[in-house]
């Protein structure tokens, strides 16, 4: 892509309004903490200290906004008090134009360094260095600094007694992320009917995992609709496909899949009543011909073998997720006559008992320090983006500085400012921000600046209009940068004209050094990048070596059924659905890099994606049918799950050496498996799938010219066990390849949702 279609189209993304979901009570409660704080500050302090307490509220409330599953009174006041300190160790050092600049520097440097621990903690520690450019220039005196300081913390701190006293939907966000992964299945259930190998987006169920993890006072607390469903609903998942995958399930046409397809359909029904019990707090009311579907005893008599046994399986999680949800103990359950047998029973109570022991514990404040810390320390090297982005960010801040300070137009903050406002990690964000912050502040300020003129407010007047602004941005801050920066802009020209500066003190400069500040950080990105295109290669390779230990951890227990209860295969699709996050996360930054693929073209890519998903695909077939612990083991099994370890491993340094992978591995396992029965027979086919689709993959991959026939046509030969092109004479003998068997499944999806955006 080239430099200007990058610009063009991070442009159109800055400056794009977004639909998001309004939460105006959550906007009015910021908002009347802020006027509370500037209220009380002027009355007993003056302007100057009402600004500086004002910036410490302002931003406590921006930190209660943030997508994060902790306690948001917590984030309030970790905001306000870092603001304090920063302020207070900004002033000791501003009349001191090298030392401050160090300050600058390592504050900065830390703060750009922080979104190693995640984009909350991010963000928070960034907009503390770009408020702090403005409050040291408030006090005037060390004692006035530490009042200002104080005054700062005690915003936050009333930000997070207002969370207190005022909750809104205490559980809310929890509970929405529970509903939407339930609705997401229930959604899923519904495609299978029509297309047996529909994609699904596991987004969702991330979400809700991410939502899972609370603190132990939440524990306490947590209403008992949020207690494990999230597992249900990821077992749910592999069922689903299995009931309708025609690889592994019934035959595409036929009253069994005319069963299934009605099955599907009720299953969707009953999910959806789940999802909505959840979201709003009430009882479960289930539809009761969904209800009669899962009861009537035709099941059994229609489908039979693996099938079957998907179906009881799904009545059984179902039942479970309603009795969580908060409605009858056998809603859902199957019939007497289709109840599970004893094996079947003892499954669905170890996978029942495995989702709702123990919670999954998040750190408190405390903890968060030095888990931050090692996060921070591990990405402290040089090929790091994360470094990258904190060595140009400093020195964006610290040259930004210095030019203000030396140009003759006051208020040399503003460029710095805006530069570590914009920048992030990633380049369509810097720009795009960038683009947004000069665009919103340009409406902002002239918006501002009419209203002051006609108006003439006084003191009071104007930290009204900065409440206004300020509550207007909380209530937009979900629709785009633009209308947020427009609402900032508006809101600092209210609170210095509150501190009795004129709007032509500050208008011109504001705008001037805004333009300077972003492009200094669009200079700097261009001239000191961290492309994420050149390392694609790296992330598929990691995707390959999770999947194939997912895959490898599957196969393996039908080797040792009596084993544990899947703990290793829990951790190992953990894992891939983390590396699978992070290669489409790659690929969608790279798409807007003006920068070549350098080894991995985007077409390659797309077909690598899809070769890996189709792998994690059958690696989730195979789960849904894992044998009960007193099944006879299949010895042949190990074998193959070593193979496919060892297999994907070599494969993984293959592709980051830019080599085609080999299979040879897998390929001799299955050559020497001798077929039996039953789960012999599934594990088998699902081994000879898995090749397949690594087969698909190295064809992805292998991006050299075709050979050339005599005639002078292209001939795309089909690879070998070797995986190598071969001779011109050996493609004119090949003979004509085979059309692909009709079971074996197709669609871009994987375990953990489609890999097409």
């Amino acid at each position: 892509m080239t430099w200007w279609r990058s610009l063009k189209q991070t442009a159109r993304s800055g400056l794009a309004v977004e639909r998001g979901r309004l939460e105006p009570l959550v906007a009015l409660r910021a908002a009347v903490g802020l006027a509370v704080v500037i209220g009380v500050s002027l009355s007993l302090f003056g302007p100057a200290v009402a600004a500086s307490s004002a910036f410490g509220a302002f931003q406590a409330a921006i930190a209660t906004f943030q997508r994060s599953w902790r306690p948001r009174p917590e984030l309030a006041i970790a905001s306000g008090t870092s603001l304090a300190l920063s302020t207070f160790l900004g002033y000791l050092t501003g009349s001191h134009l090298l030392l401050f600049l160090a300050l600058l520097a390592l504050w900065t440097f830390l703060a750009g360094l922080s979104w190693a621990a995640g984009p909350t903690i991010g963000l928070i520690a960034t907009s503390n260095v770009a408020i702090m450019l403005v409050t040291i220039t408030l006090p005037t005196s060390v004692a006035a600094a530490a009042g200002h300081a104080a005054m700062m913390v005690a915003g936050g701190a009333i930000q997070a007694v207002l969370v207190i006293v005022f909750p809104v939907r205490r559980w809310g966000a929890h509970r929405d992320a529970l509903a939407d992964a339930l609705a997401a299945e229930a959604d899923y259930a519904r495609r299978l009917r029509h297309d047996p190998v529909a994609p699904f987006d596991a987004a969702p169920l991330m979400t809700a995992r991410a939502a899972a993890h609370i603190t132990p006072r939440q524990a306490r607390t947590r209403p008992a609709q949020l207690h494990g469903a999230r597992g249900l609903a990821e077992r749910i998942r592999p069922v689903l496909a299995s009931l309708a995958d025609p690889a592994l399930g019934v035959p595409a046409e036929g009253p069994e899949r005319d069963r299934v397809r009605e099955l599907l359909d009720a299953a969707g029904a009953i999910l959806d009543a789940a999802a909505r019990a959840i979201r709003h707090g009430r009882p479960v009311d289930l539809p009761p011909a969904a209800v009669s579907t899962f009861r009537t005893p035709d099941t059994g008599a229609i489908l039979t073998g693996p099938p079957h046994r998907a179906a009881r399986r799904l009545g059984t999680l179902l039942r479970d997720v309603v009795e969580v949800a908060g409605g009858t103990s056998n809603a859902a359950s199957p019939a007497a006559g289709e109840a599970s047998d004893a094996s079947d029973a003892g499954t669905a109570q170890a996978d029942a008992a495995a989702t709702t022991s123990g919670n999954l514990v998040r750190p408190g404040l405390t903890a968060l320090v030095p888990a931050a810390a090692k996060a921070m320390r591990a990405e402290l090297r040089v090929r790091s983006a994360v470094t990258r982005h904190a060595v140009r960010v400093t020195t964006v801040a610290t040259a930004g500085y210095a030019v203000g300070h030396y140009l003759p137009l006051g208020h040399g903050y503003w460029a710095p400012m805006a530069s570590v406002m914009v920048m992030r990690p990633d380049f369509s964000q810097t720009y795009a921000r960038a683009v947004a912050r000069f665009g919103g502040t340009l409406v902002g300020v002239a918006l501002a600046t009419a209203v002051v003129r006609l108006a003439q407010p006084d003191t009071y007047l104007s930290g009204a209009l900065a409440v206004a602004s300020a509550g207007l941005m909380y209530l937009l801050m979900r629709t785009g940068q633009i209308a947020v920066q427009a609402c900032v802009a508006a809101y600092v020209v209210f609170l210095l004209g509150m501190g009795g500066e004129q709007w032509t003190q500050t208008v011109p400069e504001r705008v001037v050094l805004t333009l300077v500040g972003g492009i200094l950080a669009m200079t700097a990105y261009a001239l000191y990048p961290a492309w994420e295109t050149p390392r694609l290669r790296t992330r598929l390779a990691d995707w390959l070596t999770a999947y194939g230990r997912y895959a490898a951890a599957v196969v393996g227990h039908y080797a040792d059924p009596a084993g544990k209860n899947c703990p290793d295969v829990r951790e190992a699709l953990l894992t891939a659905r983390d590396t699978r996050a992070a290669w489409q996360e790659a690929v969608e930054r790279a798409e807007h890099e003006p920068v070549r693929h350098r080894g991995l073209s985007r077409a390659a890519a797309a077909d690598a994606e899809h070769a890996l998903a189709q792998v994690g695909r059958v690696a989730m077939l195979l789960e849904a049918h894992l044998p009960d612990r007193g099944t006879p083991p299949v010895p042949a099994a190990a074998r193959l799950a070593d193979a496919l370890r060892t297999a994907t491993e070599q494969g993984a340094k293959a592709v980051r050496d830019r080599r085609v992978p080999r299979w040879d591995p897998v390929r001799e396992a299955l050559d020497a498996w001798e077929s039996g029965e039953a789960p012999d027979r599934v594990v088998r086919r699902g081994g000879t799938l898995l090749l397949k689709s690594l087969d698909d993959l190295s064809d992805a991959l292998d991006t050299s010219p075709p050979p050339m026939l005599v005639d002078g046509s292209d001939s795309n030969v089909r690879k070998g066990d070797s995986n190598v092109r071969k001779s011109e004479s050996d493609v004119r003998e090949q003979p004509t390849p085979e059309k692909p068997t009709p079971e074996t499944p197709s669609g871009p999806q994987g375990p953990e949702g489609p890999t097409t955006r």
